[in-house]
């Protein structure tokens, strides 16, 4: 016997438990892999989550997380800009604009913002082509 009952309901994962894999990974690989990990998603325990898993093996959850080469631009204006309770459109508007500050400021950045909102009804994509990217600096 494996040792497995097949008559067991399997109950469906978190969003913590995926963020401790991905913890458990990154850590485990620390002298292979170097790797800051945003881990976020809705699930029936605990609805929506952000987990960032900085460099180092450290899972925190966290209202919102920002990484990448254009970041270290932006920390101020999230701080400031971000509020508990924003509807679906505030958040949009607000990670949009905190790319497009980010994507101003850093050379590496791409052309265009990429969105997905995650919640119980599942994934849905949002793309805003470089022509449409908020503007700031040319008002």
């Amino acid at each position: 016997s494996s040792g497995i009952n097949a008559d067991w309901p399997l109950r469906p994962g978190t969003v913590e438990v995926a963020s401790r894999i991905f913890q458990m990974l990154c850590y485990n690989n620390r002298d292979q892999l170097s790797a800051s990990i945003i881990c976020a998603g809705w699930d029936k325990t605990n609805g929506g989550q952000v987990y960032c898993l900085p460099l180092g093996g450290m899972c925190v959850r966290m209202p919102f997380a920002i990484g990448g080469s254009g970041s270290t631009y932006i920390y101020g204006h999230c701080d400031n800009t971000y509020k508990v309770g924003m509807t679906e459109e505030q958040c949009l508007k607000f990670v949009a604009d905190a790319v497009a500050l980010a994507m101003h400021r850093d050379g590496s950045s791409g052309g265009m913002i990429r969105l997905a909102v995650l919640t119980k009804d599942g994934c849905k994509r949002l793309n805003i082509p470089g022509n449409q990217l908020p503007t700031f600096w040319s008002k």
